[in-house]
């Protein structure tokens, strides 16, 4: 029997993040999902993260300390910072830093590691809050210095960098976990969950997430403070 292909799922504990997994391990993958503790105001996600890896039946989920809250520049790292209300203009301060440039190249040094080529990722760049590490060109861009920058990718074991809910709406991209089976009241998404992951409502990541549920017509699981 033929081994399955191993990948690595960034895996935030969020309705996206769980999607791809649930799309990972469909397409056959050995799935090995990675979250970060970076410091973030929501730690709830972490717990969710968990929740929804064992869920899934991963080979393994690892949990990385990594400290953004030292640099801050963000209301999720930096709590004198306060979490807008939805509906801002440009980025918001809910943007983290080279995020997603970080987690993207742990996500690279485990699969090196492992033996894997592939890596799982849930940025979106249709129904999001405008962040510039969620676009296809900066996926396309840190694929090629994946490929440039490791040692499996010198000796020709080309990395691949899987967006698949890139050109998603949310509405999309829930009728796709359901048809999964994916249970989203696993998930947490909100930006200053309390520590059993209870939503704020009002934030932006809640106000798309609440969109997204009713404009797929699936109920949301979601427990709001509102």
């Amino acid at each position: 029997m033929q081994a399955r292909r191993k990948a690595v799922i960034l895996l935030s504990g969020g309705l996206d993040s769980a999607t791809v997994l649930a799309i990972a391990r469909q397409q056959g993958f050995a799935c090995h999902s990675l979250s970060l503790d970076y410091g973030q105001r929501h730690r709830a996600e972490l717990a969710a993260a968990h929740r929804v890896a064992q869920a899934a039946g991963v080979e393994a989920h690892k949990v990385l300390p990594l400290s953004l809250d030292a640099i801050g520049g963000s209301a999720l790292t930096d709590f004198s910072i306060d979490v807008p209300a939805a509906g801002g203009q440009g980025i918001p301060v809910t943007y983290v830093p080279a995020r997603n440039t970080v987690f993207l190249a742990l996500a690279l040094g485990w699969a090196e590691v492992l033996g894997a080529t592939d890596l799982f990722v849930g940025v979106n760049a249709v129904d999001y809050s405008g962040y510039p590490d969620c676009r296809p060109q900066f996926i396309e861009a840190f694929e090629r210095l994946a490929n440039l920058a490791t040692k499996a990718g010198v000796e020709g074991q080309a990395f691949q960098v899987h967006a698949p809910l890139i050109e998603m709406t949310k509405a999309e991209i829930i009728r796709t976990g359901v048809a999964l089976g994916v249970d989203y009241g696993l998930t947490v998404s909100c930006y200053q969950a309390d520590a059993q992951g209870v939503a704020c409502g009002a934030c932006d990541s809640c106000r798309l997430r609440a969109e997204g549920f009713r404009t797929a017509g699936v109920t949301d699981p979601t427990v709001y403070r509102a």
